[in-house]
């Protein structure tokens, strides 16, 4: 009998030889609500426009120097110099730039306002200026939102079978040859470089509708059709972006579109591709099939982790009260933080974090998490046996 009601996930300090203990948790969603102080569920659009307004104001600052370097200081100093700043400048626009993604996506789940055409106006525009459709995203966004961790309806970073993983067996060489830290190393750039527009456009780690689904395909299986006009407004607007992008291009030149937008753009998806991936991959995460799943369950089934104190901030705080975000997705990510902190003590050792530094994580995470059982009604994710793929290849060989 599938188990009934809010249940647990696999607590924090387990070790991974227990992860697969599962059972009731001892709270509900009203229960841990009523933890939370009812300013927390506040939505004020000014409050919210004044996190728009001091975004845009570090863009712009960001913007001038850069500006100001590239006319009045690179032609005149060394090209060792000039990296620096430049990789230093666009780490900086790129992680400011994301947050105001997280803010869009906000506006996505209603959280900016208590007016849906305040956060629809206002999310597609700033979206639609991040290269993202809107409302396409916003549509599958909701989707995984409503079914965290399923294994037939989520609809990111959806676990790969062993069977889908293993390919011919334990002892493809294929699988010896992903082994290689380099293939490693090659795999993770690839994916937080193109991964996210990769997505957009194939639904790439998504999940499997067993034909090619596209976010800017209005009949794509993912979307439903009284969804088709917002979808085609989406794209509308990213014509209109990317022939904006193209005029600022030929009107100065390519060398400044590269430096100004490129090149930041590409670190906002290296941030949103890291960010959601390790909010959702992790040993001590399960994944669920069929009635095991309910929402509570999939709500628990993510993990906050800390970046520090700084880019916790430029990021809004998205990945650090993931959490509090799955349970109450309307809630402003301004009171997240102290959200937070009040369902820990509800949740106990039901909630996930990592404070592990962000490239560690990153690392050992993308080299733990391969694949989930075939079958079994509740899953984690298992490491692939290289010494036994290794050995059995050179049988073979």
């Amino acid at each position: 009998m599938p188990s009934q009601g809010p249940t647990q996930v696999n607590p924090v300090k387990s070790k991974v030889k227990d992860a697969h203990q599962h059972h009731l948790a001892p709270f509900t969603i009203k229960e841990i609500r009523d933890a939370i102080p009812a300013h927390c569920f506040e939505r004020s659009v000014l409050m919210s426009s004044a996190y728009v307004v001091a975004d845009f104001a570090m863009i712009s600052g960001l913007l001038y120097v850069a500006h100001y370097f590239n006319n009045y200081i690179s032609p005149n100093t060394s090209w060792i110099v000039a990296i620096i700043f430049w990789n230093l400048l666009w780490f900086a626009q790129g992680a400011v730039m994301t947050g105001v993604w997280v803010i869009g996506h906000e506006c996505g789940h209603q959280s900016f306002s208590k007016w849906k055409i305040v956060n629809n106006t206002v999310g597609y525009v700033l979206h639609t200026a991040l290269l993202v459709p809107y409302h396409s995203w916003r549509f599958t966004h909701g989707m995984h939102h409503k079914n965290t961790s399923h294994m037939t309806r989520d609809q990111v970073f959806v676990p790969k079978t062993s069977t889908q993983v293993h390919g011919n067996g334990p002892e493809d060489v294929h699988n010896v040859i992903a082994e290689s830290p380099i293939a490693v190393f090659m795999q993770i750039f690839i994916t937080v470089t193109i991964g996210w527009p990769f997505y957009l456009a194939t639904n790439a780690w998504g999940q499997d509708y067993g034909r090619h689904t596209s976010h800017f395909n209005p009949n794509s299986a993912m979307f439903k059709p009284d969804q088709k006009l917002e979808i085609h407004l989406s794209n509308i607007g990213l014509l209109v972006m990317a022939g904006l992008l193209t005029m600022f291009g030929m009107t100065f030149s390519f060398d400044s579109l590269l430096k100004y937008y490129i090149v930041p753009y590409f670190w906002v998806n290296f941030w949103l591709v890291a960010i959601t991936y390790l909010q959702h991959t992790d040993k001590r995460v399960p994944h669920f099939r069929g009635d095991e799943w309910n929402f509570i369950r999939g709500a628990l089934s993510t993990i906050d982790r800390s970046y520090g104190p700084i880019l916790n901030v430029v990021f809004h705080h998205i990945q650090d009260t993931h959490v509090a975000h799955h349970l109450f997705s309307q809630m402003p990510h301004y009171h997240a933080e102290e959200a937070t902190e009040c369902i820990k003590k509800v949740l106990g050792d039901y909630y996930l974090e990592d404070h592990r530094p962000f490239l560690q994580a990153m690392w050992s995470t993308w080299n733990e998490c391969h694949y989930v059982d075939d079958h079994a009604p509740v899953v984690y994710y298992q490491t692939m046996d290289f010494n036994k793929a290794r050995s059995m290849t050179k049988k073979k060989l």
